[in-house]
């Protein structure tokens, strides 16, 4: 069985650097054993950053007037893995391999209407056991001001906004792609879309042995020759039935630490909008003083004694 599976990482700026450099295969060596250099050949780009992300992200800023206040905590990219199994590229051949990757590409290009110039790069890696396509775009939100004023703007958190966001991201992919004639599955509903890549595609792997080890009965070996064999065998049964609960318990485990991770994260963005707010709110105030003082000649230290004893009064 075949699943359309799409996933997403969300990337700050600090992290850009080394997206690029493994996306577009500018490393030398990888840590991860499944890339084989020389089949690199064969990767090819739906479309192409000719720059770096970060260069490429500040362009789409001042060219598109976009709104944003970048820190070291703004999520400015995200990251969708787009794939399926082996099993399902070999059986569709390379013409429909590409189709699928194109098609996926479009449909990301107009899912929230977020447009085409937003994606910084589309890159499908031929070179790992399974292809997949590394989408990377700016998640912008086409919203109104507090005049009513259209604008677009960089925010991640908006582009995310709700609890079944990447639930409505899977079924959304899942039935653009079978409408255009592709045979697959809705992909599994998991709590992984904020890890990083490496991460994600470890516990896919990890989903994967896990279903192969628990749907697979393990037979002793059946021999009248040597009873070492046998009793070998045995024990080999029963470390892999202990594999097999471990791997069930770890699996719950992961499960629970990305929602925390998830949670984790909807905090710090809240936080910082909060921090914002306050920084602010005490200019504001700030301002207003300065503007008493000049426009009623007064005290600017007596009117800030009034006002705390005024709000001392209102707390009682």
């Amino acid at each position: 069985m075949s699943y359309a599976i799409i996933r997403n990482a969300n990337y700050k700026k600090d992290n850009l650097a080394g997206l690029y450099k493994h996306n577009e295969r500018k490393n030398t060596n990888y840590s991860n054993k499944d890339i084989n250099k020389n089949n690199s050949i064969n990767n090819y780009s739906i479309k192409q950053c000719n720059t770096t992300y970060s260069k490429a992200i500040k362009n789409l800023i001042n060219e598109n007037n976009l709104k944003c206040r970048i820190t070291s905590y703004t999520n400015v990219a995200c990251e969708f893995i787009i794939t399926s199994n082996r099993e399902f590229f070999e059986k569709i051949g390379t013409e429909e391999t590409k189709r699928y990757f194109k098609t996926a590409y479009d449909f990301v290009a107009n899912y929230k209407n977020l447009g085409e110039k937003y994606i910084l790069s589309a890159k499908v890696h031929m070179d790992e056991s399974t292809p997949h396509l590394h989408l990377v775009f700016v998640p912008v939100m086409h919203t109104k001001d507090k005049t009513g004023k259209e604008i677009t703007k960089i925010a991640c958190s908006e582009y995310w906004k709700g609890k079944d966001s990447y639930r409505a991201l899977q079924d959304n992919f899942y039935k653009y792609v079978t409408e255009n004639g592709f045979d697959l599955q809705r992909g599994k509903s998991t709590s992984v879309e904020h890890l990083s890549t490496e991460k994600l595609k470890q516990i896919t792997n990890y989903d994967n042995i896990k279903y192969e080890i628990t749907n697979e009965t393990i037979q002793p070996l059946e021999t009248k020759n040597t009873s070492l064999i046998l009793a070998q065998n045995k024990s080999l049964i029963e470390y892999t039935n202990k594999l097999k609960m471990q791997l069930a318990k770890s699996y719950s485990a992961i499960e629970k630490v990305s929602k925390l991770q998830n949670e984790n994260t909807r905090l710090i963005q809240e936080n910082n909008d909060l921090k914002q707010e306050n920084y602010k709110l005490k200019d504001y105030i700030s301002k207003t003083f300065e503007v008493v003082k000049h426009l009623f000649d007064f005290p600017i230290d007596r009117f800030k004694r009034i006002v705390d004893n005024f709000v001392k009064n209102m707390e009682k």
